[in-house]
């Protein structure tokens, strides 16, 4: 599913009364919804297996936005989700600003990721992980982090096209989940810029106009 589908999916139902926004929709604030859209990158994403605390959830969701990640998958089947960070109606969700795709399983998550031309990374320790600085992150790439304690599934591991490390030079072998998310965020966000993706608006100009509008509503 694109991030297309997943804002129709969010769409007000005919006949219901049209939102206001609390904040005045001024030429300076469409210009700058409008400078965050065009350094949207659809091609990078990430996705969240039975992460349930809502702090790194949350810090997740932020690290997403800050480095332009349009959406972010969810797939929730042994843990309840934190719902008040995914939320649309809590002011200070980043949700508002990142779009959240849910899946009933990892099958049917990675399936929509393929779809859309991904490549599926998994955060993993084992032998054949890759050095997170080994990796080319321009191009289309999902990452994949698990729950805080367990990790990842063995099911969404071995799923995955490739597994990736954050390399370790301390007693301890991993970070927390929104620590890790938001080290391997910023190298795709470097190797991204260097290459000159943010130069460049990767929304089409019809995606770009539409969000553009339901952005000045949150």
């Amino acid at each position: 599913m694109s991030i297309t589908d997943a804002a129709d999916r969010r769409r007000q139902p005919a006949g219901q009364p049209t939102k206001t926004s609390r904040f005045p929709r001024t030429d300076r604030r469409r210009q700058r919804v409008s400078d965050v859209l065009a350094r949207r990158q659809p091609d990078l994403t990430v996705v969240l297996e039975d992460v349930h605390d809502p702090h790194n959830a949350s810090a997740v969701l932020r690290s997403c936005d800050a480095v332009g990640v349009a959406a972010a998958h969810l797939v929730y089947q042994n843990e309840t989700p934190p719902e008040q960070v995914f939320a649309r109606t809590t002011s200070a969700s980043t949700a508002k600003w990142v779009e959240t795709i849910r899946h009933d399983s990892v099958e049917a998550c990675y399936a929509a990721l393929r779809e859309e031309g991904f490549t599926i990374l998994a955060t993993a320790v084992s032998a054949e992980s890759r050095n997170l600085y080994d990796i080319d992150f321009c191009l289309p790439t999902a990452l994949v982090f698990g729950n805080e304690m367990r990790g990842l599934t063995e099911e969404a591991i071995a799923r995955a096209d490739g597994r990736i490390v954050i390399p370790m030079m301390g007693m301890v072998q991993s970070l927390n989940i929104s620590v890790a998310c938001a080290v391997v965020l910023y190298e795709a966000l470097r190797q991204r810029r260097a290459a000159g993706h943010y130069d460049t608006a990767k929304l089409d100009a019809q995606t770009h106009e539409r969000l553009t509008e339901e952005w000045l509503l949150r």
